[in-house]
């Protein structure tokens, strides 16, 4: 990364509107309290057993209790074992589900053919670090050793997630690795956190940035982290990792207002200066959790039009 981030084309105004309307979306993450962050958690539990039509909840034995994988298979008859993507949702590690990740895991299962599973793992500030991400190793670990139950094919793994979900998805990439456990092929992350230091430009360039701010990424890890975690700890700071050779095909999404943006991009170069395939994908205009979104911008089928293609060719036979 050079040391500065070019201009952006503006936001759309949309992204502008929306962010000056006060609490649209609950508590300001920037200013949010450990209370309020939890009333907003039960909130969200209480609207999780809504199950569309091609969507089921399954109860797993987590490492702490129960974890919920709310699971999306095609509409499309399936000839063979599908492929099985383990999505891991986005929200600070302190608020989102499952879920509010129906649009992007219905999108990618219809445009893939495979299952999604995704998890509902633990969230801080009642469950600090490690307790989301041993959540969601467990998770794939049981998705691989119960695929063939689902449907699906435990030779084809694939990772996804936004945000928060996309640091989860890079840090258990890395655990997988690491243990010897399941061989994942590919890993699709959209603007994700890599970097617990926010030292990249982005974070200055982007502090005041609409719908997410530097001030809420701080917060957030306020409230995720333990006071004697290291921040970079590769489980909390991908881009820290010792060796970043072994993981998989990586396709990464970034938006051009987001103190994140740099974060991604930096990853993508350590992953290619590693020898590991990835593509990036880059959009100006775009805001922090804009794939979450399509009735607001164009350019949300776009984004994860480029994960699904990615996916289809590592995830195929």
């Amino acid at each position: 990364m050079s040391g500065t981030t070019p201009p952006r084309p503006k936001p759309p105004l949309i992204a502008r509107a929306i962010w000056k309307i006060p609490l649209i979306a609950g508590p300001r993450l920037a200013t949010a309290t450990a209370a309020q962050l939890e009333k907003q958690q039960e909130r969200t539990r209480a609207r999780a057993d809504r199950l569309g039509p091609s969507t089921h909840q399954r109860v797993i034995d987590g490492p702490a209790g129960d974890i919920t994988l709310r699971i999306h298979t095609p509409s499309a008859e399936a000839l063979d074992k599908r492929a099985v993507i383990v999505h891991f949702h986005g929200g600070g590690w302190v608020s989102g589900s499952p879920r509010e990740a129906d649009f992007i895991c219905s999108t990618v299962t219809e445009g893939t053919g495979a299952i999604v599973v995704s998890v509902d793992y633990r969230l801080a500030p009642r469950n600090r670090y490690p307790a989301g991400l041993d959540d969601c190793y467990a998770a794939l670990v049981w998705v691989t050793g119960h695929a063939a139950e689902l449907g699906g094919d435990a030779t084809r793994l694939g990772l996804l997630g936004e945000s928060a979900g996309g640091n989860l998805a890079a840090a258990v990439s890395l655990l997988a690795r690491d243990r010897g456990g399941p061989t994942i092929r590919h890993q699709g992350l959209l603007y994700p956190a890599t970097d617990a230091s926010m030292t990249a430009p982005s974070h200055r360039t982007n502090a005041n940035a609409p719908w997410l701010t530097a001030a809420g990424v701080r917060n957030a890890y306020h409230h995720y982290l333990p006071e004697d975690a290291n921040p970079l700890e590769p489980g909390i700071s991908p881009l820290h990792a010792a060796d970043h050779t072994g993981l998989p095909p990586t396709t990464i999404v970034v938006a051009g207002h987001d103190p994140l943006h740099d974060e991604g991009a930096m990853y993508a170069e350590r992953l290619q200066q590693a020898g590991v395939p990835v593509d990036v994908f880059d959009y100006p205009r775009m805001v922090h959790g804009f794939a979450n979104v399509p009735h607001l911008f164009g350019e949300t089928a776009a984004a994860l039009g480029e994960v699904v293609t990615a996916q289809r060719r590592y995830l195929t036979y």
